[in-house]
């Protein structure tokens, strides 16, 4: 009886960044936990996690969608939704791009932003329509240790994830009462596409693990248990709440 508490049978996910890292890791769990996946990406390059979803007996549909072209979601949209009730969606596509904040230009800036933030914005006003309608769903952002904090050179990636923290605030507060739960997960340091330039970056890498309790980088399959939680009927008395996974980081 406990355990079906964390079962997503019957349930579609649209998991956004899917193609690698975390996003292939959370959308390989939902479907071990019993979902049917969308895989959203900007190229086509997700046939490996559809792979990956499959070995487990999985059903998985790959959809190609730009996020950064933020006024294209709504449109796009329209066509999935004849197709499929989407009863769980994680915003986890994200992008970073690194300068010093004096030097950043404005095309990182609005790259990162329109990626980050302003797609998760305008892709769960979309969803959430739906679920509304069904009085039931669960929305689910990718935030950041840099969420809280304000880290160096990346002034659009660390102002996105603030954000994100923010509105999923705000989407809770308003959305709770027709039976969805906002929630977010702030992932540590983990070892991504995204986290490769700090990896290699010998004294940045030594210093990251130092601070880490665990002693080592996560793995996008540490956020799987948190994700499942809040894609679940166990958190159906959570929202609002932004969950941070992080090896310890944010104890110290």
């Amino acid at each position: 009886m406990v355990m079906n508490l964390f079962s997503l049978e019957g349930k579609t996910a649209l998991v956004t960044g899917a193609a690698a890292g975390i996003g292939q890791a959370i959308a390989v769990a939902y479907a071990k936990a019993g979902a049917h996946l969308l895989l959203l990406g900007h190229r086509d390059n997700l046939g490996e996690t559809k792979k990956l979803v499959e070995v487990v007996g999985g059903m998985a549909e790959e959809i190609i969608l730009d996020l950064q072209e933020v006024d294209s979601i709504k449109s796009n949209y329209q066509s999935l939704l004849s197709e499929y009730e989407i009863d769980i969606l994680v915003n986890n596509a994200g992008i970073i791009r690194r300068e010093p904040a004096l030097e950043y230009s404005r095309e990182n800036w609005d790259a990162v932003m329109d990626t980050n933030i302003n797609s998760v914005f305008v892709l769960s006003q979309e969803v959430a329509k739906g679920m509304m309608e069904r009085k039931s769903g669960k929305i689910i952002n990718i935030a950041s240790l840099l969420s809280f904090q304000g880290g160096v050179f990346v002034p659009a990636y660390t102002a996105s994830k603030h954000a994100i923290q923010g509105l999923t605030k705000a989407f809770a507060n308003e959305w709770a009462k027709y039976g969805i739960q906002v929630n977010a997960i702030a992932p540590g340091y983990i070892a991504t596409n995204n986290t490769k330039a700090l990896r290699d970056d010998e004294a940045r890498n030594s210093s990251i693990l130092e601070r880490i309790p665990t002693g080592r980088w996560g793995r996008p399959e540490d956020l799987t248990g948190a994700a499942i939680y809040l894609a679940s009927e166990a958190s159906d008395y959570v929202t609002g709440h932004t969950l941070v996974v992080d090896g310890g980081w944010m104890a110290r």
